[in-house]
């Protein structure tokens, strides 16, 4: 039975690119949003290119609904071998932390820390018996470079940053890998650089492509020798 990896926050940036890159290497495709004409027209996108893919609805702030949303995917593809976690808020924004409080941290706890860690709790039986498994997380750099002027939603992404390093150390033993992958800069085609655009705010932030973050978390995926991409690369580094 081919593999099956699991991109919850499926768009059409990085979500797209990752169904696609791991989709040409066999892979099945559960894709997992919030709107359900979005993820019909990238399953046909998909199909198209001779990848099979199934689309789930599901609200990501909602962490009690994941034990049943992973058995609608096993029951529509049998496993689940690996997940992409990087799903997109409207109310998603950057801000000073001395404007920062805890009603704009606790809108975004659920989303962006509860539910991945729910998610790993629903598959690790799963992983563990088979001695294979990964979990992906795609998070902005501010998670590991914390920036003055710039925190807003970012300290739940350290959060994360946390408990992937924490968890990978605990379970790479028995085959199972975490990885995050950081990202200082706008996505392509996603739905945040569309939103830049619309609202004409003029950035100097940098633009990347998605279909380069997916192949390097295909590299990630199949080396397993770090925890941690930053993308770009820090000139420096």
């Amino acid at each position: 039975m081919s593999k099956v990896i699991a991109v919850f926050g499926a768009g059409t940036g990085l979500g797209a690119s990752v169904a696609r890159r791991f989709g040409r290497e066999g892979f099945r495709i559960a894709l997992v949003a919030r709107r359900r004409e979005r993820l019909d027209t990238l399953v046909a996108q998909l199909a198209a290119d001779g990848i099979e893919a199934a689309g789930f609805t599901a609200d990501l702030s909602r962490p009690a609904e994941v034990p049943a949303l992973i058995a609608d995917i096993r029951e529509r593809f049998g496993r689940i071998d690996a997940v992409e976690y990087g799903p997109f808020s409207p109310g998603q924004s950057f801000g000073p932390a001395t404007q920062t409080d805890a009603a704009l941290l606790e809108s975004g706890l659920a989303m962006f820390l509860l539910t991945p860690v729910e998610i790993v709790r629903a598959l690790l039986p799963e992983w563990t018996e088979r001695g294979d498994g990964a979990f992906l997380l795609t998070t902005g750099v501010t998670a590991v470079h914390p920036v003055p002027g710039l925190s807003g939603l970012a300290p739940l992404g350290a959060a994360a940053r946390n408990y992937i390093h924490s968890l990978n150390g605990e379970l790479a033993a028995a085959g199972v890998y975490a990885g995050t992958l950081s990202v200082g800069a706008s996505i392509a085609r996603s739905e945040m650089s569309a939103l830049i655009a619309e609202t004409g705010t003029n950035t100097e932030y940098p633009v990347v492509d998605p279909d380069d973050i997916a192949e390097q978390y295909w590299d990630m995926y199949t080396k397993r020798d770090r925890i941690e991409q930053l993308h770009p690369q820090p000139q420096n580094v």
